[in-house]
């Protein structure tokens, strides 16, 4: 995929820079794969806001994906690559030898025709989805399952891939696109290769408009309210916050401060920390 600018005819257009999409085979989706989202503008069931700065936007709809593989030692054929508008990576639809149909992440390199399966069986080839235990030392992963069965929960960005470091009995080492090494189960799965559309870091949305079409309403800063409207508010001019650390509209520390918990039961797997 490459990224695509403009001629720059307005301010917005001159910053402006979009995916070109060339690498999309398909683009109405599979209607059997589909769910109606519903939008929520950051409000609760009690119509009260506890997600700032969402809402309008285009509709979208969910794409159901096969984030287990569990259907081993069944050929899959790629049928097509997607767009989806939820997430930053593209979608591959795949289609089993019994007819059945399901989305999976389009790793880097797979394209149209490719034969993909799962299973201890399966190859080292992009897409294929297999056990930790299985998998030789070195090789560059995604979609990584956390506990065994749950279903992909690490590395599913565009263009993110750990490494799988070691393997020691029960649990293998595996290096996170944040730099943390991790201990994971050998008997959970992860899919072989990176995600595509890498070049996603270079988009940009260029104007005010596109970011009303994602469903983000605007954000003011607190230093430009009244004292009555937020903690950093007031002064004459441009004035710093007149606090120890910045704080929410509520006073609560932000920007910096550290919310993980030092007692989270996970933390013991975390062999080295992102922090170095």
């Amino acid at each position: 995929m490459a990224v695509k600018t403009f001629k720059p005819t307005s301010p917005a257009v001159r910053q402006m820079a979009v995916a070109d999409y060339s690498v999309l085979t398909k683009k109405a989706p599979e209607k059997s794969l589909l769910v109606t989202a519903k939008k929520h503008a950051g409000r609760n069931s009690y119509g009260r806001i506890t997600v700032r700065h969402q809402g309008g936007g285009n509709k979208r709809k969910i794409r159901i994906i096969d984030w287990k593989r569990t259907r081993d030692d069944v050929p899959a054929v790629v049928k097509a690559i997607e767009y989806d508008p939820n997430r930053t990576a593209y979608l591959a639809l795949i289609q089993y030898q019994d007819g059945q149909k399901s989305y999976i992440l389009a790793p880097n390199g797979i394209k149209v025709g490719h034969k993909i399966e799962s299973g201890e069986k399966a190859d080292i080839l992009p897409g294929n989805v297999m056990p930790l235990s299985v998998i030789p030392v070195g090789t560059v992963i995604c979609c990584i399952e956390l506990n065994p069965g749950a279903g992909a929960q690490l590395v599913r960005t565009a263009g993110a891939s750990a490494q799988l470091m070691a393997k020691e009995g029960d649990y293998a080492q595996v290096r996170l696109p944040s730099g943390e090494v991790r201990m994971i189960s050998v008997k959970c799965r992860a899919m072989i290769g990176s995600i595509g559309n890498a070049e996603h870091e270079n988009v940009k949305i260029g104007k005010a408009g596109k970011s009303r079409h994602m469903g983000k309403r605007p954000s003011v800063r607190g230093v430009v309210m009244n004292p009555n409207d937020h903690p950093h508010g007031g002064g004459e001019g441009k004035s710093p916050v007149g606090l120890p650390g910045p704080v929410t509209p509520w006073g609560v520390p932000t920007l910096g401060k550290k919310t993980r918990n030092k007692k989270k039961a996970s933390n013991k797997y975390i062999v080295r920390s992102r922090k170095g």
